[in-house]
């Protein structure tokens, strides 16, 4: 079976691919910046170039899918996101009648019709009521808030409940919602391949029913952050959509669509999907948000932020907060091949050093010491050559692609979780792209406090290491590097 999917860049898009194709399918990817996707799940998923605004790029596409994936939405990129998405969503269903699609599957929000809707619930139905019209037969499932690292509701309570040791809140956080985890939703996705082809909708949730106040308060108890919630009733969605605008990097267009919706309960009322998905059994609150915080362990890097953010990342430097991660991200061109550059970044650490400040790097492996953390005096395994798990200095290697890319965890004594990695990416025949990314998830206020208090040290620091990790793979061959 071949599918198509849409959104291969977002967060869920991204991690739906791979699962689909470790299923054995044939999987066709859609995308506005083909480029962007090009290495990112291997050879054997197909990308196309195309733009859903066109109808002749979208038939070219859909052409011998059997089932299309719609995974898109304009809120982030329009004020106008509802007719955008109707516009969108008819050309979209009509394409995919003329190419002989046998079915879509179409994931949205949840919410009661019978109730008045926020217009951004309104248009997720609307959306599926659309893409119905074209007569191709439709999958439709509808989620609450979606609990995974790069969903923007999600992560507007990771910011608010990290920031704010107290909470001034409006009466909508005393609303029920029933969250579902990412790895729940992508079995019902999945899982929609096997279904006969007719048009159904399916309402989707985890295993809790919680006030987004509950909701909170568990995630600061799993974090270990003690918080208060005090509701009170003179906050507007508009006002609403101004604090978090002042406290967290989301723009106030982008939440006050969310904010309103959030005055909808957002609960699964029929048991269709427990009929149908028997085998789907999804998981609580607490062990969803777990899983959504724990970095550390994942080498799998469709499940990782950092795809979510690289995809909407900025293509040159970037330094500053998006999405729960402060970042500082540097980009180089290198004259050489993508294995030379990979070969320097895959030397640093042990006797070699960081190329860049070394003794602003001794500096902190002393200030480590003295607070009980290793400091930089393990070294490294080896002078060349790394395995995921492999100490170097106070970083361990958390993934590794020999000759392209690099991701260190670091295991300093920080209020947060810190990474470094490294990205060759090749561009022409004897040329790449590095980017290097420094990545902090703060714990609490200390956790900000913590770097912008460091953040004129990397600005020194990974300014000047990106530039001469690229010098040094001008200069040097990989032999001589990695000797």
């Amino acid at each position: 079976m071949r599918v198509l999917v849409t959104g291969a860049t977002g967060y869920i898009g991204g991690r739906l691919v791979p699962r689909l194709r470790d299923a054995g399918l044939q999987v066709r990817c859609l995308a506005r910046a083909a480029g962007r996707l090009h290495g990112r799940f291997g050879e054997s998923v197909e990308i196309v170039e195309g733009d859903l605004d066109d109808s002749g790029s979208l038939v070219a596409a859909l052409r011998d899918c059997e089932v299309a994936y719609y995974l898109v939405h304009s809120m982030a990129s329009s004020s106008r996101f509802a007719q955008v998405d109707r516009e969108t969503a008819r050309r979209f269903g009509d394409a995919a009648r003329a190419a002989g699609v046998k079915g879509i599957v179409y994931l949205g929000g949840l919410g009661d019709d019978r109730d008045a809707l926020s217009a951004h619930l309104r248009s997720r139905h609307e959306v599926g009521d659309v893409l119905r019209e074209s007569r191709v037969p439709v999958v439709e499932f509808r989620a609450a808030q979606i609990i995974g690292s790069g969903s923007i509701s999600f992560e507007m309570m990771r910011y608010l409940t990290e920031r704010l040791p107290l909470m001034i809140a409006p009466r909508w956080v005393t609303t029920l919602c029933q969250p579902i985890g990412i790895r729940d939703v992508l079995a019902y996705l999945i899982g929609a391949l096997s279904l006969p082809r007719r048009s159904r909708i399916y309402e989707i949730g985890g295993g809790d029913v919680l006030t987004y106040r509950e909701m909170m308060l568990r995630y600061a108890a799993i974090r270990g952050l003690k918080r208060q919630i005090v509701v009170v009733p003179f906050f507007s969605p508009t006002l609403s959509s101004y604090w978090v605008h002042l406290i967290t990097p989301i723009p106030a267009r982008l939440a006050r669509p969310l904010i309103k919706g959030l005055h909808n309960e957002v609960v699964v009322r029929d048991s269709n999907a427990a009929n149908d998905f028997p085998n789907i059994h999804p998981l609580g609150y607490d062990d969803a948000v777990r899983l959504a915080l724990d970095r550390s362990r994942s080498g799998e890097r469709e499940s990782t932020w950092f795809d979510a953010f690289a995809a909407r990342a900025p293509r040159g430097d970037f330094a500053g907060l998006q999405e729960g991660m402060l970042i500082d991200r540097r980009v180089g061109e290198a004259a050489v091949a993508p294995a030379r550059v990979a070969a320097v970044f895959s030397s640093l650490g042990g006797t070699r050093g960081w190329l860049s400040s070394d003794r602003l790097w001794r500096i902190r492996g002393w200030m480590d010491r003295m607070v009980g953390g290793t400091g930089l005096r393990r070294g490294r395994r080896a002078v060349n050559g790394l395995r995921i798990g492999d100490v170097v200095d106070f970083w361990r290697v958390d993934a590794y692609e020999p000759g392209r890319f690099l991701r260190l965890r670091a295991e300093m004594k920080v209020p947060g979780r810190a990474w470094l990695q490294f990205e060759a990416n090749p561009k022409g025949s004897n040329a790449c792209t590095l980017v290097q990314t420094a990545f902090f998830e703060p714990r609490g206020l200390w956790g900000y406090l913590y770097w912008y208090a460091v953040a004129p040290f990397h600005a020194s620091i990974f300014g000047s290491m990106a530039k001469r990790i690229i010098d040094a793979a001008g200069s040097a061959s990989v032999t001589e590097v990695t000797r």
